[in-house]
């Protein structure tokens, strides 16, 4: 039984210390990352076509998950009468990606060259946006760990298709990576939940993305059939690659985005959609992008981005024994 942090000596609570994500430990030395996770930040928000601000959500989901940090030895849910987060969990946090103001090209390069490091030390990416363009890099970054262990299925939780080719020239923006992932050949399929009401990705980019073979349900469509139909809709014992709009959930708890949109997921729908996951198939990776915390002043939406990366991270170790 592991024993609870404050019997050291120190109460440590959440508002004291340096505010890397979970409180977990700081790794400066890329070449050095010996854990189970790594906590990548990417504050790169050039991509957006509306609201920026998202460059601030490694730093303000990082100061969120302290929320979470009390010293307990892991984190008990009665409802699953399971202990998650345990001291058996290696979670370290490397920093943030270096961003070069003004330079897609570069500023990519560099999430990349991050996710890279990590998937060569054999843990699992989970990279902090930053615009939902920094999935373009993340995704980038697997193509040699595909080629030696084996595809990835991508599930995306969106309010956006985010689909778009091009227009006027850009190709890498937050409305382009999905259609950037589809043309990976290691890139097995799509599934694509949350999207919904007016969006930026026109008609033909969604006939496009299900020819290509993603499958496309919006928040109604995900609640009619529940949770476990969405699930079995879903390759069952693959690799999967989770990337997370926070504008999937509805601005009534999740106003801190540059793209809101009303009729979104609540906290639940999407907690057991990846809950679900994680008993289904391998999560090779997650990003959580789009947090804008200028926007919210009440700060609810990057708790809710740190509650959620830490049961989701809580969940894939927990049912990997």
């Amino acid at each position: 039984m592991s024993s609870h942090g404050y019997e050291a000596g120190r109460l440590n609570l959440p508002f004291v210390g340096i505010a890397t994500f979970g409180k977990k430990p700081y790794v400066e030395n890329w070449d050095k990352i010996d854990a189970d996770v790594a906590i990548l930040g990417a504050p790169f928000d050039f991509g957006c076509q509306f609201r920026s601000g998202a460059r601030f959500g490694p730093r303000a989901v990082r100061e969120a998950s302290t929320l979470f940090s009390f010293g307990h030895a892991g984190a008990y849910d009665h409802e699953d009468d399971a202990t998650y987060l345990d001291e058996s969990v290696r979670i370290v946090d490397i920093g943030d990606a270096d961003i070069i103001h003004t330079k897609t090209e570069e500023s990519h390069a560099n999430i990349k060259y991050g996710v890279k490091k990590i998937l060569d030390a054999g843990a699992i990416p989970v990279t902090i946006g930053g615009d939902h363009s920094i999935n373009i890099p993340c995704i980038n970054a697997y193509k040699e760990d595909c080629a030696e262990k084996g595809p990835i299925h991508v599930i995306q939780i969106d309010a956006h298709l985010d689909f778009v080719d091009e227009r006027h020239g850009v190709t890498d923006g937050h409305g382009n990576p999905m259609r950037r992932a589809i043309e990976k050949d290691y890139v097995s399929g799509m599934t694509q939940l949350g999207i919904r009401n007016v969006s930026s990705t026109a008609k033909e980019g969604y006939e496009d993305a299900r020819e290509r073979g993603s499958d496309i349900l919006s928040v109604r469509q995900v609640r009619k059939l529940g949770t476990q139909a969405v699930l079995d809709r879903i390759p069952a014992g693959s690799r999967y690659y989770v990337t997370i709009d926070i504008d999937a959930f509805c601005p009534s708890i999740a106003p801190g985005t540059g793209t809101p949109s009303h009729g979104g997921f609540q906290y639940y729908d999407v907690l057991e959609i990846v809950q679900g996951l994680t008993k289904r198939g391998d999560v090779v990776g997650i990003d959580l992008v789009e947090v804008a915390p200028a926007y919210d002043p009440a700060e609810s939406t990057q708790i809710l981005a740190a509650q959620l990366l830490l049961n989701f991270i809580g969940f894939i170790f927990h049912n990997k024994k």
